[in-house]
């Protein structure tokens, strides 16, 4: 058999593997995008990489010499080698010049029932770019550990939003935990950019002056808050799971990924620590429909429909009006909210 008809023979062959290498090209074009500061380093190794992608399609689909398909597959081959052994090289760190919101990290010491959080966050926030920074020490009891909820923080559209869990006590004292990406100072988030080890993740434990209102109130992202279906044993084993993770956080270094390591993903993989038949679902991708998923679960208040917990747990008119009334912010952003015992939410 000749070459033109062995071509021809495995044609479905040759459509899927320039399928691969087409999206193994696109891949490796946006991490060097989001990897290579430099200028013209980064132009140098694109023009480089794309160039040995792209002439393996073409050699594929229209390229009638052996010769070539083979001096093509070897230069992408070996250019493969290269930027997987490159890839292999990046490594997370503590050691950065990180943005101010996220400079330091939570360190957590349980001795008994108490509780003493190195690091919490409480700045004041007048824009997102002018607040006082204030990371302070704070001590809890878990035997005043009464509550948990689920907030919900909207920035991009209805399939996204960023999952945060508020712990209540019952002497008021609130405490929300969020797994966010360490920026530094010069970098600015982007999805994208969270697939290709731009980002260390961090741990962030912050009271919901600070971390809840800069949402609701500074930056005027959509914020729902919903009380979680827990007894007191799995609340308290929920924030101890918090605790550890940011312990071992503090230990590694971590990438955050936008797709499997995000604030939605460690809420279940926690959650799922307590209930381990907790099924996977394309909700836990799409994290504007978290609590819809947790609702299916029966795990958020019982006796309503979820478009009314929704409703109702829609926070922002609630929040924005604490401010004008100089009000307790946990307190209001609570008032109405299905499941929330009125002692909560009066005030």
């Amino acid at each position: 058999m000749n070459w033109e008809r062995q071509k021809a023979s495995y044609l479905p062959l040759r459509l899927v593997t320039g399928f691969v290498v087409l999206m193994l090209t696109v891949w490796g074009a946006l991490a060097l995008w989001h990897q290579v500061v430099q200028p013209a380093a980064r132009m140098v190794t694109l023009v480089l990489w794309t160039t040995s992608g792209l002439s393996v399609v073409v050699a594929l689909t229209g390229l009638p010499s052996r010769k070539a398909h083979t001096l093509t597959a070897v230069t992408f081959a070996s250019a493969v080698a290269i930027m997987t052994a490159w890839w292999s090289t990046l490594k997370p760190s503590h050691d950065r010049l990180w943005a101010d919101e996220v400079s330091q990290l939570l360190e957590a010491r349980v001795e008994g029932n108490h509780v003493l959080l190195k690091n919490v966050r409480n700045f004041e926030w007048r824009s997102e770019t002018d607040y006082t920074p204030r990371w302070e020490s704070r001590t809890y009891d878990l035997a005043r550990l009464r509550s948990a909820d689920l907030v919900l923080s909207y920035w991009m559209g209805p399939n996204i939003a960023h999952t945060l869990v508020s712990f209540g006590f019952d002497d008021g004292e609130r405490i929300v935990f969020s797994l966010e990406i360490r920026k530094e100072r010069h970098e600015s988030y982007t999805a994208v950019g969270g697939f290709f080890r731009q980002f260390e993740q961090v741990l962030v434990a912050a009271d919901e002056r600070d971390i809840v209102h800069t949402r609701s109130n500074v930056r005027g992202e959509d914020v729902y808050l919903y009380r979680l279906q827990m007894s007191q044993e799995k609340v308290r084993s929920l924030f101890l799971k918090y605790l550890d993770a940011a312990n071992e956080l503090r230990r590694t270094p971590r990438f955050y990924n936008t797709l499997t390591s995000n604030c939605t993903t460690i809420v279940f993989e926690l959650a799922r620590l307590i209930a381990p038949a907790l099924p996977i679902d394309y909700r836990l991708l799409l994290s504007g429909h978290f609590a819809e998923y947790v609702y299916d679960l029966h795990g958020l208040t019982l006796g309503y429909r979820y478009g009314e917990l929704q409703t109702r747990g829609h926070i922002n008119e609630r929040a924005l009006a604490s401010d004008a009334s100089d009000a307790d912010f946990s307190v209001s952003i609570r008032q109405g909210v299905p499941g929330i015992p009125a002692s909560e939410a009066n005030p």
